[in-house]
């Protein structure tokens, strides 16, 4: 929250406009959170059954850091704790398997508002279906250096995803077998990076809100992968599971989520149509339901009839005719020199 909070006054110092952004029509408010205990809200997703998943932010008081499960109606219907202390959860994803993991991957740098002293780890918490506990899994960007990151998502082998905020848009993964309960931080690979346009949607940062990667989610089947900033969601095709290629060498699909307060999360409906997000805002804040437009593939051009065979006199018919015909002459012929014997008889 205190990385939006420096970016909005930046924009603001910098005369940035809200840009007008051509959109479809606006999302639906599913459910409003009211509860005192979600604060600030940053990651997301929807549950198979019914009801939402949400976790929030880091918080000055450890015990409000939590998982919170939430009804069709947005009431909190339980939560859990973690084991030790979570530094700054930003994002949370619910796998195949109905696995939740929750990326403990943030980290601001002191020019957008934390301490001086960042990360050399940064964490995955797990809670396995039918689990009380979360698990802790550390790991380390592959060149050392700190990173502020607030998207995860998990690809169709089960492995982590993870792309940054600060540097914009790069991605890693992991590439070994996750740990656990480890203290030093197992490396992830990099991959590449997700490119963000300036669209001109508009959004409480301006143009600097077009490149900020806040979150990020995969579709119950695994099909499809939406990366969102403060501005937009950015959906890719995924057809052979690899999430990583996708977002960084597809070519997206680009939905406008204008105005958002503080938009950090995005999730997929339980059927995988549409996206639902919510904002990192204390106090009551709404999920919001946006329709995906989507092309619908053109069914394919039916072939035309093949031509019929040109007609033809097979052999046998040709040389009927043929012989027939002579046959006509040769008679004629006859026919005609009797004629002319018995005129000169006469």
């Amino acid at each position: 929250m205190r990385l939006a909070v420096i970016v909005a006054v930046a924009a603001l110092a910098i005369g940035v406009p809200g840009s007008a952004a051509a959109h479809a029509a606006g999302p639906q408010e599913v459910c409003r959170i009211t509860d005192p205990a979600v604060t600030e809200a940053s990651g997301l997703a929807a549950l198979p059954g019914g009801g939402y998943l949400v976790e929030n932010d880091s918080n000055p008081e450890p015990r409000k850091t939590r998982l919170f499960y939430l009804g069709a109606d947005c009431s909190l219907t339980r939560s859990v704790g973690y084991p030790t202390t979570a530094r700054d959860p930003e994002d949370l994803a619910v796998d195949r398997k109905g696995t939740v993991w929750i990326a403990d991957i943030g980290d601001n740098s002191p020019l957008t508002g934390g301490s001086g002293k960042r990360r050399d780890t940064i964490a995955l918490w797990t809670l396995a279906p039918g689990a009380k506990n979360l698990k802790i899994h550390r790991l380390r960007y592959p060149d050392g250096a700190p990173r502020d990151a607030e998207a995860l998502l998990i690809d169709g082998s089960g492995r982590p995803v993870i792309v940054t905020k600060d540097p914009s848009g790069e991605v890693f993964r992991l590439d070994t077998p996750l740990p656990t309960d480890n203290a030093d931080g197992a490396p992830l690979t990099a991959v590449g990076r997700f490119e963000a346009t300036h669209s001109g949607t508009s959004n409480p940062f301006g143009f600097l809100g077009d490149g900020f990667v806040t979150g990020a989610a995969v579709s119950p089947d695994g099909t499809r992968a939406v990366v969102r900033t403060y501005a937009d969601a950015y959906e890719f095709d995924v057809p052979d599971g690899d999430v990583a290629k996708a977002i960084t060498a597809g070519r997206p699909r680009v939905t406008p989520l204008p105005d958002e307060p503080q938009g950090e999360a995005v999730a997929y409906t339980p059927d995988g149509r549409d996206f639902l997000t919510v904002s990192d805002q204390p106090g009551p804040v709404a999920i919001l339901r946006y329709t995906v437009d989507r092309p619908v593939p053109s069914p394919p051009s039916p072939s035309p009839p093949a031509a019929p065979p040109p007609a033809t006199a097979g052999p046998d018919r040709t040389g009927k005719v043929a012989l027939l015909t002579g046959a006509f002459v040769v008679v004629a012929i006859g026919l005609v020199a009797a004629v002319a014997r018995r005129a000169r008889r006469r």
